[in-house]
């Protein structure tokens, strides 16, 4: 079968690679749509390891890109339910050691025996075919599309699962920070939680995409200090922002961003910061108020 590899130097290329055979526990997915990621820019744009350089390891051997898979099991494994074939499915991109208690709670991503991050240090989603195990199977509705279940599988779904962190409802103010498609499925999912959502962004384009989902406000970010010594002190273009939000979300990768999500958040409130994996530089009080999704 042919894969897409990325090179790094915005170069990418289409190889060969052997059809993959299930081994015990594990499936083989026909894959039907694959999303594109914030997270493959950097293997696209590395100009050395980029899996060695995201701290994920990687031995330097070409492997497919894409981690937002999204289609039917094609084959199974020993042990696997027979009856798996032919089932609609998501996958959830990462496979640790399965017996940690980071693993058995879910949250294999954190595993301290050493991860594989399908479509970084694993054969991803960009190929007709996938191997994965079967635990990390989603089964998927009907009324799912496979283009929308490929973006629920990592940045919908990351979206999702900090706002269920956050317990956001209808009593919240949320300010989401970066109108990105991760940051768009929060103002949108935050809309329909009940929250009053608040879209920040730099670019008017994405503004208007995060206004359509039914945020109350927006504002541009643009001039608004990292920190603002009381509450009506960060002004942005448009207006004074007049209160602090009781629950603030950022998808930027910029610390300063990300310092401006946290210092506009109530005292108490809520302000889990997206991060693949804990910043070795931050602070443990950093860490406390911040989750990692």
């Amino acid at each position: 079968m042919q894969g897409i590899v990325f090179l790094g130097n915005r170069k990418l290329d289409v190889r060969e690679f052997p059809d993959p055979t299930p081994g015990p526990g594990e499936v083989v997915l026909a894959i039907k749509a694959s999303g594109m990621c914030g997270s493959d820019l950097h293997p696209y744009r590395a100009t050395g390891n980029a899996a060695a350089g995201l701290g994920l390891g990687g031995g330097g051997t070409p492997v497919i890109g894409g981690h937002e898979p999204c289609g039917v099991v094609h084959a199974v494994g020993a042990g696997v339910d027979p009856g798996l074939v032919g089932r609609r499915v998501m996958n959830h991109h990462y496979k640790g050691c399965g017996w940690c208690k980071h693993c058995r709670a879910g949250w294999s991503q954190l595993c301290r025996h050493g991860i594989t991050v399908y479509g970084m240090t694993g054969h991803g989603a960009h190929a007709p075919l996938m191997k994965v195990p079967a635990s990390t199977l989603v089964p998927m509705p009907d009324a799912i599309t496979f283009e929308e279940g490929a973006a629920i599988s990592c940045g919908t779904g990351t979206a999702y699962g900090a706002l269920k962190r956050l317990d956001v409802s209808g009593r919240d103010t949320l300010a989401v920070f970066g109108q990105g498609p991760v940051g768009l499925s929060a103002t949108m999912l935050g809309a329909a939680m009940g929250a009053r959502v608040i879209a920040v962004d730099i670019a008017k384009e994405r503004l208007d995409l995060g206004t359509a989902t039914a945020p109350r406000r927006r504002w541009t970010a643009r001039g608004i200090p990292t920190r603002a010594p009381r509450p009506c002190a960060a002004r942005a273009r448009g207006g004074a922002w007049r209160s602090w939000a009781r629950a603030t979300a950022s998808r930027s990768t910029s610390a300063r961003t990300c310092c401006a999500a946290r210092s506009r958040c109530t005292p108490r409130g809520r302000s889990p910061t997206w991060a693949r994996r804990r910043a070795r530089a931050s602070s443990p009080s950093a860490r406390s108020r911040s989750a990692v999704c």
